[in-house]
């Protein structure tokens, strides 16, 4: 059974009914039991191609249909897919450290060791002056970064491997997943990040993702076109593998 297969065996099995859902230019929004959230991604190609179905009747279905979508090849789905099932997260109160910073938490693992960040993260430059090597892997590289055919020779020289959370959308989270040593620290983070323990079982250390906690406020800002830092009603937060502190 694949990763996104075994987290949605975890989702309740009534129906939960589907209250808003917002897909904005940076960001996608269900509500449901709660509000979740995931990154919009479409797939490449003239205008017009990769539709999402059922367009104007998404409200009609449940919020396990749509979660149930994580698994589509459409990305756009996909990303309706992962907010979907954030939103019926039951995210356990006693597991997650709030405002604990995803940056923080890779300064302090890779100070003097192999660093691997899978996504263009804005701390990138940051972690250049901590890390002993830092190697940043990207779909659409920039700068230095390196093309995503690199992770199998990059990946498995890593101490720390942070990856982000829009792996479970394109679906190659597990491929990710399956490079890291045994001994390497790993963390999925960003705001698509669902806060499941159940994926400590699969070789992660940290989950560092986000709850909303102001649903009319997060739906404003993320209509308007807002980058993560402009969405507001979010709050940050960490779930960590075994005890705390870590």
């Amino acid at each position: 059974m694949s990763i996104i297969s075994e987290m949605l065996a975890c989702l309740p099995q009534e129906p939960i009914p589907v209250r808003n859902v917002i897909i904005g230019v940076h960001w996608t929004l269900v509500s449901s039991r709660h509000s979740g959230l995931g990154s919009t991604m479409v797939n490449s190609g003239p205008h017009g191609t990769g539709r999402m179905r059922d367009v104007g009747h998404l409200l009609e279905k449940s919020a396990q249909e749509l979660a149930g979508w994580l698994e589509s090849d459409n990305l756009l789905e996909a990303s309706v897919g992962i907010a979907a099932l954030n939103s019926l997260i039951d995210v356990d109160e006693e597991r997650v450290h709030l405002n604990l910073n995803a940056a923080e938490v890779i300064a302090e693992k890779s100070a003097g060791k192999n660093l691997v960040i899978v996504g263009h993260f804005p701390f990138i430059n940051r972690m250049k002056s901590v890390a002993r090597n830092l190697w940043t892997i990207e779909k659409k590289p920039f700068g230095d970064d390196y093309p995503e055919a690199a992770a199998m020779d990059l990946i498995p020289q890593a101490d720390v491997v942070a990856i982000t959370g829009t792996a479970f959308i394109n679906q190659t989270v597990e491929g990710l997943l399956a490079l890291c040593r045994s001994d390497a620290q790993v963390m999925i983070l960003g705001s698509s990040t669902p806060l499941m323990p159940i994926l400590f079982e699969h070789g992660i250390d940290y989950l560092s993702g986000s709850r909303i906690i102001d649903e009319t406020a997060a739906i404003r800002t993320i209509q308007q076109g807002a980058s993560f830092p402009q969405v507001e009603g979010v709050q940050v937060v960490t779930m960590v593998k075994g005890e705390w502190p870590f």
